[in-house]
């Protein structure tokens, strides 16, 4: 039996992610931080005193199979509602019936509410009597940071939940899962599926357990049934998908070689190589959120103040890709990319606070001294004796709002930790301290 044959023994063909959500706390794959048996939401079922939630996460997190389990594990009543679609009308409609339930059944009711965050102030202020009164437990779920975008009062009476990207195990369950499950998988077609073609749909789902389960559906519905077996293999994936299998692996070792080449490209100042390995692994399903780390670490480490901007677009970068997500976020990545690598360069400052350290680790730490220490504190001190420092000097008073005075413990004597470089901006900065300096 092909799946044709399969699709026509049932009168509503459901997609087979649709049909795979489980039912049970003990089936739900990934987010053990969340559903473990230590974790606050067994706890909540066991004890049957289910808290309003905001979820919030990346698509197919299993932020809607949760909400469905938690309705089913404790009994209570579930209502979908999709804030997209949805209005103040729907929200009192569910009311109506939770209350309703709750006095003719006793049953509680929980409201689900996906993509809560494109809900308006007033929608989301319409749900806050209910919440508060316990009439609904509200299960909101969004791919936006819920801090930014639901309402603080809605927050105030919720639990914020991050629903994290799959593991590659968790997906790989997850697809297995659908593959024997008899009732709701693939579990009476002869499917054989390669492991290649299995490490394949890990890697394009990049933890969304959706994608991975779109891309069994059809790698069934186009293999090539022969002596009895439906065989998936990667080329058959690869050329359904038009992607081309990019050999990388997250944690092994060509991943770490890959982001070094990543970052040292950029610190070699090649635009070019640094978009070549960037595209690899946007390719290969990095997670974004990895690469903007790395990229404001560069923009500090080897750019520094030889041009100050650079921070401010990586982490600029960084927050408006978590804000639009990808594919678009790509465009972010290469800006951020090309920005740093065609920057001038100076590590300077890497270098300083490594040299500083060096010396809080390795040398007595020395006396704050007296002129510097909190003018608090010295207020008091000077009631009870008399004051023989040196009484700070307020840099604005004098002329080019500089004077020289002692800022390092006395023990340390003259040091330098940082020098400034010849490279962009920081030739200026050097040269406005040397001139200073040369001043006194």
């Amino acid at each position: 039996m092909d799946l044709f044959g399969f699709v026509e023994q049932k009168k509503i063909y459901q997609p087979l992610a649709e049909r795979m959500r489980p039912n049970r706390l003990c089936d739900f794959q990934g987010q053990e931080r969340l559903v473990g048996e230590n974790s606050v939401l067994k706890k909540a079922i066991d004890h049957d005193q289910l808290l309003s939630l905001i979820l919030f996460g990346p698509p197919g997190t299993g932020k809607t199979t949760l909400a469905r389990i938690l309705a089913h594990e404790t009994k209570k009543a579930f209502f979908r509602l999709n804030a997209v679609t949805s209005g103040v009308k729907d929200i009192r409609e569910v009311v109506e019936k939770a209350k309703a339930s709750s006095r003719f059944e006793g049953v509680g009711t929980i409201l689900f509410i996906d993509e809560i965050h494109r809900f308006n102030k007033s929608q989301q202020d319409a749900l806050l009597p209910y919440v508060e009164n316990g009439t609904v437990v509200l299960i909101g779920a969004t791919t936006e940071n819920p801090y930014f975008e639901v309402n603080k009062a809605l927050i105030s009476r919720s639990i914020v939940l991050e629903c994290a990207p799959l593991d590659d195990e968790a997906i790989r369950k997850i697809v297995r899962r659908a593959i024997l499950d008899q009732d709701n998988g693939f579990g009476r077609l002869p499917i054989f599926l390669e492991d290649e073609a299995l490490e394949y749909m890990i890697q394009v789902a990049n933890g969304d357990a959706r994608v991975a389960l779109n891309l069994l559906e059809m790698g069934v519905m186009l293999a090539e049934t022969k002596e009895e077996e439906i065989r998936i293999s990667l080329s058959l994936l690869s050329n359904a998908s038009r992607k081309k299998p990019v050999r990388y692996e997250k944690n092994g070792d060509y991943h770490y070689d890959v982001i070094s080449a990543f970052i040292k490209s950029i610190r070699g100042s090649d635009p070019n190589a640094a978009l070549y390995w960037l595209a690899l692994m946007i390719e290969a399903g990095e997670d974004p959120k990895f690469i903007c780390r790395r990229l404001m670490i560069s923009a500090s480490e080897d750019v520094g103040n030889a041009d100050p901007q650079a921070i401010q677009v990586a982490v600029s970068v960084a927050q408006g890709v978590e804000r639009i997500g990808m594919p678009e976020g790509r465009i972010l990545l290469a800006q951020a990319t090309t920005y740093l690598a065609s920057a001038p360069k100076s590590n300077a400052s890497y270098l300083g606070i490594n040299r500083a350290i060096q010396t809080v680790q390795n040398e007595k730490i020395g006396a704050v001294p007296e002129h510097l220490r909190d003018s608090t504190a010295r207020s008091m001190k000077s009631r009870h004796q008399e004051d023989q420092g040196p009484s700070y000097q307020y840099p604005h008073s004098f002329e080019n709002h500089y004077v020289e005075q002692a800022y390092l413990p006395s023990s340390l004597g003259e040091v330098n930790f940082y020098e400034p470089t010849e490279q962009g901006y920081e030739k200026k900065m050097k040269t406005y301290l040397n001139f200073l300096r040369e001043d006194d």
